[in-house]
């Protein structure tokens, strides 16, 4: 820098005072020269094309005017042959009239009325003029456009008809006896024509430029027919002078009778000439229509394809959204119409689909449904041009849905695709609403600028992970975010089927608290007690609610919330509130006391309106002023919350539940601080024997693998655990162990199997190690991958305890044994990209769906939970091919499509129960979030992804034998709510069920399916499909299991003899070839345990080959003989069986600590036990 300063050389001394002062004079002294830039644009003829040629407005201008001189001229032509009446004489201008008649006999022609005409002076003179104009500007123009090769204008056809048209004029002013001549100025038309279409394409150009040429074409294919028709009528009336004399409207009439083809023969030209051109015109007919006729049908396909435009004016007096795809699969199109068109608000409303991709033949064919006709508007087009964007008039859309092709193998660059789209629909229209689906969350902070984003494997795996811990998550919440009125099942015989169709129209609305019929009364009160007596009330569940000075949504914000008239509040029921008619009749509510123990599913009746819609509070509660003294949990899966109350419980009188207190009492409460209580993670000596405690710590992930993730008080390791100890099937220098029985677990397995460590696999560890989970109940989480995961996911994954992954994959055997599968209860089979690419769409879950099948069979006891592509294989899962009660599931599926369900495949067994999900029934969520802006914020808080201070948390707790004191859904929701404050939401509920291999269908009952239990006591009452009544749900384990013990299989065979003797004492019901079937069938299905050994003698010996231990294989406890289901908001008198497993929304432990401070350590030791069921057995492996 020093060199460069020391070249510059300083100022001479007149720059330094003068130059401030006068300017610098020196600088007007130097050569330079002033340069003008397009100054060819300056010369007269370049301003004159600019004028008639380049400018868009002006050229447009001067065509009108063409055009108009045009039609005038064609005008004045019909004018003249209106007064022309060759009667009267024929010859040139001031040579006399002769006087010519038509001899039909004589051949020969009289050329004089073909070639003088009578022309009156004035018309002469306006016809001079408009020739002089028209030549004038068609020499201009030739000047204009000339480009060094002049015979190329002359011999242009529009020239040469110029010239007919014009130069007889001008020479009829210089020799006067012309002026009579005949001038063919009908060829006008055709040069009318040109002006035409040379006008539209500037008024396209300069105005409306995204028209269609679909306009364009038609406009030229009528004029053309107008020209042909036009020109043949005057030729023919001018030639026919020499014969028949016909008139113009005569002529008009023959022409339109010959271009028919219809040719009736009434007229006919008489002279060769008129024939003549009669054959010409035909000719011409041929050769042009048809070119106009291929170019119309062309362009009508194009846009058939590109789905043409969506009118403005329409755009501006109707509603519309538009749906943004990459690619139109039929599935993805019905699933919005049907959830889009499912609210009443939006039945007005059209959807215009913008896709880049030609429309599909099923697709096609939907399109056409008269349904859907007249209310979806395909266009084909990319969202990254603005012309394509201003067709589907963005800027005026009520919304936008931008979706992202979740068939694609680069799940990465279909969120690029996605990503370009919103930028470019928010850069077009900035007000228009985005709603937009995002695949990985590391892409979601692109589009945080959107009203509402769905990222899908946040989603996802959140899901997953709940299904571990609250059995069924995942159809919980599929249910809820699915439009439906209830309606599914209610024709079947099964209750089950109607109870649970019933119950699954039950949705999330909102309603502001000041104008709700609802709980306007319940204003000043506490949220618990609100949220009780609503529900004993009316039938409704309060969630949650919404303050007005704060945007936050709080689920169960806990009793010492106090509600306002300006809250919003959120709660589930079959209807929202303005729907709901309210009947207050005394007299049935004494009718209703008398039958206020009965449980619901005692009789066929169906579900009493007053019990779903508005419930009038009829359950026999009693409300006596005593308090709950909650004892220490002991084995009840509801611990001290459900305990019978020491007084009021003996005798015949029904115990008594404390009633639910308006304003909140910290002595009938259980408040505890997570934080700050360790009573909970403290483990006898007898519990960690021999093994080391690692205390846990809470807090928040040091490290978060995408921006974007909220965060998440969680457990956490004091110490981040090394990279070389996460790995569960190798030893490291810290430890020795290489599977998982040598960790020493002390609860059963959770196993993820997953294609790639993506960060979305991020959110299935976080809601399993929130802090809300007792410690006691964590279960040790393995990731079985098929990839080795990176270093970026390790180190987010390094902080929590019990996380580890191996490298496998989920259709190896031995990676599955390697992994500790016989030590898990649950096993998650994530979706794999690589599958997507299938030749065939629907065979992309086939490899998924085959090894779920394989280790249903090898491991029956396992829990599996499988993510599909497509919902409509979950058919396939848990196949039994011979199963008669499936197929007449398959029956009922297809009869309620046919009826138009949007949960036609709620009834499947796999999907009741929660065991599989697709990703793809999310895609609601998104469509719902039009109307009910608050849908994505609820079902991030139940899922876990959000923790907003305040806030609850979705749990589950299991009913056991000694909670049925209770007795219905009622008093278990004023149990709660009076000592935890917990609002339950829905049960998960498992039946005992036998499976029958007889065909049948689901309207008539089996007589004939009974179980090995059965035949012990053939005198117990029998339920449909061969189920005890009254029994409720079975264990998970099934009533109907025979010992595992091969050594059993002998004296099961034995006892086969007495239990034939049994069949054949029934067999009176049952005769010929359909009884001797059915005992074939029987028989059967007990040597199918041979089958059984057979696959668990496979497992053992590869156990044995890789050196694991084979005790803990129990290969005959499986959950084939049993149903399980999921109720929404079932009414208040709704009885509780055992298993049943309650959803809670817990409220949040942090939220009123400071309050709660003096009454900790009373009150920890009477906390509620895990909401994990399925764990709660300690398991010494």
């Amino acid at each position: 820098m020093s060199d460069l300063d020391s070249e510059v050389l300083p100022l001479p001394p007149r720059y330094r005072f003068r130059d401030l002062l006068l300017g610098d004079q020196s600088f007007q002294n130097d050569d330079r020269v002033q340069v003008e830039f397009y100054v060819n644009e300056n010369t007269f003829k370049e301003r004159l094309k600019l004028f008639f040629i380049k400018n868009q407005r002006s050229s447009l201008r001067i065509r009108l005017f063409n055009f108009s001189l045009k039609l005038l001229t064609c005008l004045l032509y019909i004018v003249r042959v209106l007064l022309d009446d060759p009667a009267l004489g024929i010859g040139c201008w001031g040579c006399p009239k002769q006087n010519y008649t038509f001899n039909e006999s004589s051949s020969e022609i009289n050329w004089a009325p073909i070639l003088w005409v009578e022309r009156k002076v004035a018309l002469w003179a306006i016809q001079v003029i408009v020739a002089i104009i028209s030549f004038l500007e068609t020499m201009l123009l030739i000047y204009l456009s000339y480009k060094g090769n002049i015979w190329e204008q002359i011999f242009r056809v529009p020239f040469i008809l110029e010239m007919i048209n014009t130069l007889p004029f001008i020479i009829t002013i210089f020799w006067p006896p012309l002026r009579n001549l005949f001038i063919p100025v009908f060829l006008n038309c055709w040069l009318a024509k040109h002006a035409l279409e040379n006008m539209i394409n500037d008024f396209h150009r300069a105005i409306l430029r995204s028209q269609s040429a679909m306009f364009n074409q038609v406009l030229i294919l009528f004029c053309t027919l107008l020209c042909l028709v036009f020109t043949g009528t005057c030729g023919i009336q001018h030639l026919e002078r020499a014969g028949d004399n016909l008139s113009l409207l005569t002529s008009f009439y023959f022409c339109i009778v010959t271009f028919s083809t219809v040719g009736y023969g009434d007229v006919t030209p008489k002279i060769w000439p008129s024939q003549l051109l009669v054959v010409i015109m035909i000719c011409v007919a041929l050769v042009v229509l048809p070119l106009q006729f291929e170019e119309l049908v062309y362009l009508w396909m194009e846009r058939q394809k590109s789905g043409g435009n969506y009118s403005r004016h329409r755009a501006q007096t109707e509603k519309h959204v538009i749906l943004c795809v990459s690619s139109l699969k039929i599935d993805l199109l019905m699933d919005f119409l049907n959830e889009f068109y499912a609210h009443p608000r939006l039945q007005d409303y059209y959807v215009v689909i913008l896709c880049p991709t030609e429309m599909d033949i099923q697709v096609r064919r939907v399109l056409q449904i008269p349904l859907w006709s007249q209310r979806v508007i395909y266009l084909q087009g990319s969202a990254l041009k603005d012309q394509d964007l201003m067709r589907a008039k963005m800027d005026n859309g009520e919304a936008c849905f931008i979706l992202s092709s979740r068939n694609e193998v680069d799940r990465t660059a279909a969120d690029h695709q996605t990503i370009l789209r919103a930028w470019a629909v928010k850069d077009f229209a900035p007000n228009c609403p985005l709603y937009v689906q995002i695949l990985k969350p590391e892409n979601k902070f692109h589009v945080k600028f959107a009203e509402h984003v769905v990222c899908e494997e946040e989603c996802k795996y959140a899901m997953l992970a709940l299904n571990c811990i609250c059995p069924a998550t995942s159809t919980l919440i599929t249910l809820l975010v699915h439009t439906s009125r209830g309606q599914e099942g209610q024709d079947s015989p099964e209750q089950w089927q109607r109870m649970y169709g019933r119950c699954s129209g039950n949705e999330v609305y909102h309603v502001r608290m000041g104008d709700s019929k609802f709980f306007r009364e319940y204003e000043g009160k506490s949220f618990t007690y609100a949220a009780f007596h609503a529900h004993k009330k009316y039938g409704v569940c309060l969630i949650g609610l919404k303050r007005e000075d704060n945007k936050s949504i709080l689920l169960n914000p806990g009793p010492r919330h106090i509600l306002a008239a300006s809250d919003t509040c959120f709660y589930i029921n079959i209807t929202k509130e303005e729907n709901s008619a309210f009947i207050f009749k005394q007299e049935e509510k004494q009718k209703r006391k008398g039958f206020a123990g009965q449980g619901l599913y005692e009789g066929s009746s169906r579900l009493p309106v007053h019990s779903i819609i508005a419930s009038m509070g009829t359950v026999a509660m009693d409300l006596q002023n005593t308090e709950c003294r909650p004892t220490p949990s002991g084995g009840g899966g509801g611990g001290s919350k459900l305990a019978l109350p020491t007084e009021n419980g003996s005798g015949s009188r029904r115990p008594s539940i404390a009633p639910v207190l308006e304003v909140a009492d910290s002595s009938t409460l259980l408040p505890c601080d997570l934080l700050s209580d360790q009573s909970e993670d403290e483990m006898t000596p007898s519990e960690d024997e021999g093994l080391s405690v690692v205390e846990y710590v809470k807090g928040y992930p040091p490290n978060s693998p995408y921006i974007g993730s909220s965060p998440t008080l969680c457990h956490l390791l004091p110490v981040k655990a090394p990279f070389c100890c996460l790995r569960l099937d190798k030893g490291c220098k810290h430890n020795s162990y290489e599977d998982a029985k040598a960790y020493g677990f002390k609860n059963k397995l959770i196993i993820v199997s997953a294609e790639t460590a993506g960060n979305g696999l991020y959110n299935f560890i976080v809601p399993l190690r929130a802090y809300y989970r007792p410690r006691r109940e964590l279960n040790p989480i393995v990731l079985l991958l098929d990839n080795k995961p990176d270093h970026h996911f390790l180190e987010a994954i390094c902080c929590f305890p019990m996380v580890y992954y191996m490298e496998g994959s989920v259709d190896n055997l031995d990676s599955l044994l390697r992994c500790g599968v016989i030590y898990a209860d649950n096993l998650v089979v994530a979706d794999k990209e690589s599958t997507m690419s299938a030749e065939e769409d629907y065979m992309a879950d086939a490899k998924t769906i085959v090894n779920v099948q394989t280790m249903f069979r090898l491991f029956p006891s396992l829990s599996i939970t499988t993510e599909l592509t497509h919902p409509s294989n979950m058919r396939f899962m848990q196949f039994r091919a011979k199963d008669s009660y499936s197929l007449a599931l398959s029956k009922l599926e297809k009869r309620e499509r046919e009826n138009g369900s949007n949960l036609a495949f709620m009834f499947r067994l796999p999907f009741a129960a929660g065991r599989v999900f697709s990703i793809s029934m999310l895609d609601t969520l998104l469509y719902q979030s039009f109307v009910k802006d608050y849908m994505i914020p609820i079902t991030r808080l139940l899922l876990g992804l959000d923790t907003t201070p305040g806030s609850g948390y979705l749990c589950a707790m299991k009913i056991s034998e000694d909670d049925l004191w209770i007795r219905t859904y009622g008093r278990l929701f004023q149990k709660l709510c009076s000592s935890s404050a917990e609002i339950p939401i829905g049960i998960y509920r498992t039946q005992s069920h036998v499976f029958s291999t007889e065909p049948h269908d689901l309207r008539a009952q089996s007589q004939v399916s009974v179980s090995v239990e059965d035949c012990e006591d053939t005198r117990e009452t029998k339920g449909p499909w061969g189920v005890r009544a009254g029994t409720g749900g079975g264990s998970t384990h099934g009533r109907h299991m025979v010992g595992s013990d091969p050594a059993e299989h002998p004296l099961l065979r034995r006892k086969s003899l007495p239990w034939a003797r049994r069949l054949s004492r029934k067999g009176s019901r049952h005769t010929g070839k359909a009884a001797a079937e059915w005992i074939s069938q029987q028989r059967l299905s007990l040597y199918r345990r041979s089958e059984r050994q057979e696959l668990s003698e496979l497992v053992k010996n590869r156990m044995k080959h890789l050196g694991l231990p084979t005790t803990g294989y129990d290969e005959m406890n499986d959950h084939q003989n049993t149903l399980s289901y999921v109720l929404i908001n079932p009414p208040p008198d709704t009885r509780l069986e055992p298993n049943d497993i309650v959803y809670l929304i817990r409220s949040d432990p942090l939220a009123h600590v400071a309050s709660s401070s003096q009454s900790r350590k009373s009150s920890c030791s009477n906390k509620l036990a895990s909401c994990n069921p399925e764990t709660r057995d300690e398991t010494q492996l």
